[in-house]
């Protein structure tokens, strides 16, 4: 039997972990990121199926795909946050839990714009200013969704 799956969705630049503003997002790349919710996702008997696009469009394809193969989804669409209208359209077909990660804490930053996310409407929660560790809070959370909306829809034995 197949395993559900959470897909985990990452946006633009973000395949740069690592190297960009270590001092904002850290020295941990995208890839150690993918391993760890890999690890977890094994623990909790999930398939995580992770993803890294620099084009809205992409991810947009991966949302619809996701509407019908996830069990969840966690995104950190990154600068995708504050324009990216086609893929709030995406995910707000897909009726799974979404949480939405930010590594750095988008309400402490310089820039006022970073703490209005557009995908607010559509998402179950957020997580923001937890590093890295939003990622593996993020798929513990869908996981915990997913078996309470599974036991819900188990009609008991009259």
């Amino acid at each position: 039997m197949a395993r559900p799956s959470i897909f985990v969705l990452n946006g633009p630049n973000l395949g740069l972990l690592g190297l960009r503003e270590p001092a904002v997002y850290g020295t941990r790349t995208l890839a150690d990121i993918e391993r760890d919710c890999r690890i977890l996702g094994d623990e909790l008997s999930f398939d995580i199926a992770f993803y890294q696009h620099e084009a809205e469009h992409e991810l947009i394809a991966v949302a619809h795909r996701a509407r019908t193969q996830a069990t969840g989804i966690v995104i950190n669409p990154a600068a995708l946050s504050y324009h990216g209208y086609g893929l709030l359209d995406a995910l707000k077909m897909c009726d799974c839990p979404i949480v939405e990660v930010h590594i750095s804490n988008v309400h402490r930053r310089e820039e006022a714009w970073r703490a209005h996310s557009l995908f607010t409407p559509a998402v179950t929660g957020m997580l923001t200013g937890l590093g890295t560790d939003g990622y593996l809070l993020a798929i513990r959370h869908v996981a915990m969704l997913a078996a309470a909306r599974a036991s819900a829809a188990i009609e008991p034995i009259p």
